[in-house]
């Protein structure tokens, strides 16, 4: 048995354990385990490196991943599905793990339809895969985001700011949410729960009657406001490699409002790429290191078409069709715990 290893999309904290523990297992078995470098691209320029036990020595708190990644779509190339089957078979591979992302999961089931053998491991610091309750990244990218929350509040409570915390999350405010909880925000704003800007004024002025003279916001990227529109300016309508617009400003917007409306000195701080990189929480590396071992076992069972998923404490399996079905946003519940603090 000859598998292929790939990580696509963007990095994300984690990926090196999935990695390695793919390696371990497959030798377990006497599977050979080929590298693909830079996501399906690899396939396609037919870059690979051997993964061995030396090869994946000691990396398993390293960030980012060994193999390199791209948010490359072979099916959006001329004739592309005709050169990935013809490369695959070309280089002999009998499945191919593929770990990433929502848009990285599009692809593998394309591909698992076009034919390949996939197995899926879902991976991205938004949480935002359906069918799974945590992807490794989202822990990191959370304790990396409260970290920030408490070094920001030095300074609001300081200089008698306003400071906002700009995360990640283009239609999940998982990191917003449990880093706005962790830290003690005191106003979360969420892609899924839209809100009035007046009702961010409101909470600004009622604290600042009661002596608090500083407040902490977060919110997340993909956030927007109830009767609202955000000038065109201060979009970034630039596309990603998956046709996505690039995110980024709506706490520049923010403050801008905040300081307009009520006199209060506001600051925006734009997290941005920090909160995919440096090492792994220990979760995280837990977790991947457990998907990489169960998506070797899918791969022993022709459990194809389907990602590796946490349940509960239980690694199981879903259609990968399925996963990609609708994005896991926030449960609103859980919104309810931040809101309580609001005031």
């Amino acid at each position: 048995m000859k598998i292929g290893v790939l990580t696509s999309g963007g990095d994300c904290p984690g990926l090196n354990a999935v990695i390695r523990a793919i390696t371990r297992k497959a030798e377990q078995l006497n599977y050979e385990t080929v590298g693909i470098k830079n996501g399906w691209k690899g396939i396609f320029d037919e870059s690979y490196i051997q993964l061995n036990l030396p090869a994946v020595a000691g990396i398993v708190n390293r960030g980012g991943t060994i193999l390199g990644t791209s948010r490359f779509s072979p099916f959006q190339q001329k004739n592309g599905k005709e050169t990935l089957l013809h490369k695959i078979s070309k280089e002999g591979f009998d499945a191919i793990i593929s770990i990433g992302g929502e848009g990285s999961m599009h692809i593998a089931q394309i591909a698992h339809e076009a034919g390949i053998n996939v197995v899926g491991i879902p991976k991205t610091i938004d949480n935002d895969i359906y069918g799974t309750d945590y992807t490794f990244g989202f822990d990191t990218a959370v304790g990396i985001a409260t970290e920030a929350i408490d070094r920001l509040h030095t300074t609001a409570e300081s200089h008698h700011r306003i400071m906002i915390l700009e995360v990640m999350g283009r239609h999940a405010g998982w990191i917003a949410l449990y880093s706005g909880i962790a830290g003690g925000a005191d106003i979360v704003i969420i892609p899924e729960k839209k809100i009035k800007i007046d009702d961010v004024m409101e909470v600004l002025k009622s604290r600042y009657t009661r002596g608090k003279l500083f407040s902490i916001i977060v919110v997340a990227e993909g956030a927007s406001f109830l009767e609202e529109e955000i000038p065109e300016s201060s979009a970034n309508k630039k596309l990603d490699d998956f046709g996505r617009e690039r995110l980024g400003g709506i706490s520049y917007y923010l403050a801008n409002e905040i300081e307009k409306r009520t006199g209060f000195e506001t600051r925006a701080t734009i997290l941005g790429y920090i909160q995919r990189g440096g090492v792994p929480s220990a979760f995280d590396r837990v977790l991947g290191t457990r998907f990489g071992i169960y998506s070797v076992e899918m791969v022993k069972d022709k459990k194809f078409g389907r990602m590796c998923a946490l349940k509960g404490s239980e690694i199981t399996d879903i259609t990968i069709k399925k996963s990609i079905g609708k994005l896991k946003t926030v449960d609103l519940e859980i919104y309810k715990v931040a809101k309580v603090f609001f005031k």
